[in-house]
């Protein structure tokens, strides 16, 4: 399709000089634009075309960046992106020194907060909205765009909550698909589904029981109505709420028609939507595919299990459990903290319960993890996904800080599988029954083994393993990142003798078999897919100077800096933890 007007588009400034009905042909080419990026590209796609008249709308009524606008999640800011001076640049989303798949405060001034996790729009928006009243500005406007499912988030409410009983000049405009990643859930998406348009607004509606000027629900794809909706807000003062039906994945029917696999499909035919198939014939399963299936298979024996998940049944795989034991496992919604109290709530009745949460979601819970289960001691076990280096999602949901966070919890149990059968079989001795609570930290994607649905046994808490004896140095590791030590002494084999040691546990540690290697080697190097400050390796350090060792101990983990996106490998490679910078460590400590 050819891009007459967009191409012309390099700023909000060029948008508003078109007419109305060019705005309508600018949506259509818009979304093509994306369609096509997105098809050879890769990222996330049904947010951005459901919102494409809404983007329009937004950077025509109001005066953008002066005007404050805060995208939720930032899933659907692609059209914000390339109506913001980076059409250019688009074609480099998500890859390593490209733009960003989210809102970013340095990458333009367009983007006024960085927004990677959900439900964090109303309160950044009325943050501003405040300070703009502090300082006499009561005409400057600030938009908050929240999803259905962000909104059921307790922080979206006590942003709410705060919102109207303040004069802030604050408009929250909720797009209304009934889906975030996965299906919404909860007693507010059934409230919110019984509104429709054009009939009579929601009785005892509870936006504007809580102080709001609430308008709709309206259709978001109707652009004529989007700009006289949003022309009137503009005048009106004090906490504003409209309420657009829209539907994700607008424009492409495959996106429509299902909705989770298009949030983000990966490569597809961008004229018949078809997904262009990877070839995952006879590969290791994803890691989130291994906890799912062998919790479920735990399950149907267990009667105790219970599995819960803050809004990612799909993304954790809980999704196996949820269809065939669906009175046992729970999707409740974004709601970390609340996920993580039930999982308290029920470990007291002595429930075995599966707490299913990606790393950089659990940081949101951080209270509720010291005060309800470890200073209880409830044994509740968090099955942490996506943890190290996610890759293109980014500095947002890297999740790098949990073996820090974690580590310095008393009655915490650590631990990190190096491959997809120490995970199954670290969820199988979770199940067993435990006295205390344990966090089993696994990487996004595919491991090593395709044979990994081996009989089950249980492993000895705290016990680590010899994976290679050597006599130059030893390589400590804690986690999938064992897989590049293992590159690394394949590449190192005709010029140094290494020993690698699978700690698998960060807490407690193996005193017993780190004593072995202190007595054995001079020379060591951790490494870790996690923070090099206060992880596994000082965890290791500080026990070797308990123990006065004497030889070098040499840390590799992510710098105490944030690592931006790009793929996995590429990284590894940025943050010092690839095959290759460990055997440059490896040469510069033994030459």
């Amino acid at each position: 399709m050819e891009m007459k007007l967009l191409s012309k588009i390099n700023s909000p400034e060029d948008l508003r000089q078109l007419t109305n009905e060019e705005l309508v042909d600018l949506a259509s080419e818009l979304r093509h634009f994306i369609i096509d990026i997105v098809s050879t590209k890769e990222g996330h796609l049904g947010a951005s075309l459901g919102v494409v008249e809404l983007t329009i709308a937004l950077h025509y009524i109001f005066l953008t960046p002066e005007d404050l606008l805060v995208w939720d999640v930032g899933h659907q800011a692609y059209g914000h992106k390339i109506l913001t001076g980076r059409q250019k640049l688009f074609h480099t989303n998500r890859r390593l020194n490209g733009i960003s798949g989210f809102p970013k405060l340095n990458e333009s001034p367009y983007d006024a907060f960085g927004t990677g996790h959900s439900s964090t729009a109303i309160s950044a928006a009325l943050g501003m909205a405040i300070a703009s009243n502090l300082k006499g500005d009561t005409e400057k406007q600030h938009i908050a765009v929240v999803g259905d499912a962000s909104i059921a988030s307790g922080m979206a409410f006590e942003g709410l909550n705060h919102a109207g009983v303040t004069k802030a000049n604050i408009l929250v405009i909720l797009n209304d698909n009934a889906i975030g990643i996965d299906p919404s859930v909860g007693a507010l998406k059934n409230y919110l589904t019984k509104a429709k348009i054009g009939r009579k607004p929601l009785q005892d509606n509870i936006i504007e029981a809580l102080n709001f000027n609430y308008e709709g629900p309206i259709d978001g794809h109707d652009l004529p109505q989007l700009l006289k909706t949003l022309a009137r807000l503009k005048k009106v003062k004090g906490p504003k709420f409209l309420h657009i039906i829209t539907k994700k994945g607008k424009g492409l029917k495959q996106a429509e028609e299902d909705q989770v696999k298009y949030h983000a499909p990966g490569k597809f035919n961008k004229n018949t939507g078809e997904i262009i198939p990877k070839d995952e014939q006879n590969l290791p399963p994803k890691y989130q595919d291994v906890f799912g299936l062998t919790l479920l298979e735990l399950a149907k024996t267990n009667l105790k299990i219970i599995g819960i998940t803050p809004a990612m049944p799909t993304g954790s795989s809980l999704k196996y459990m949820m269809q065939a034991l669906p009175e046992r496992a729970f999707d409740v919604g974004i709601a970390e903290q609340h996920a993580v109290t039930l999982a308290a709530g029920m470990a007291t009745q002595g429930n075995v319960v599966f707490c299913a949460i990606y790393s950089t979601f659990l940081q949101r819970a951080y209270d509720q993890l010291i005060h309800d289960v470890a200073l209880q001691n409830l044994p509740v076990i968090f099955c942490i996904d996506r943890a190290g280096l996610v890759g293109q999602d980014g500095a947002t949901h890297h999740g790098v800080f949990d073996l820090a966070f974690l580590r310095c919890i008393p009655n915490m149990i650590v631990a990190a599988p190096a491959d997809e059968v120490e995970l199954r079989q670290m969820i199988y001795t979770a199940s067993l029954g435990l006295n205390q609570p344990i966090a089993i930290r696994y990487p996004r994607g595919r491991g090593q083994n395709t044979n990994w649905q081996l009989p089950f046994e249980k492993i000895k808490i705290g016990e680590g393993r010899l994976l290679k004896s050597g006599e130059d140095l030893a390589i400590l590791s804690v986690g999938s990142i064992a897989s590049e030590v293992k590159k690394c002494i394949k590449m190192a084999d005709q010029e140094f003798d290494l020993a690698h040691y699978d700690l698998r546990f960060v807490k407690p540690l193996d005193e017993s078999l780190l004593k072995v290697i202190f007595e054995k080697f001079e020379n060591i190097i951790t490494i870790e897919d996690a923070s090099v400050i206060g992880g596994f390796g000082d965890a290791v350090l500080e026990f070797a100077q308990h123990q006065n060792f004497k030889g070098r101990i040499f840390k590799l983990g992510i710098p105490d800096q944030f690592i931006e996106h790009g793929e996995t490998q590429e990284l590894y490679d940025l943050a010092g933890i690839s095959a290759g910078k460990i055997l440059k460590k490896v040469k510069s400590t033994l030459l």
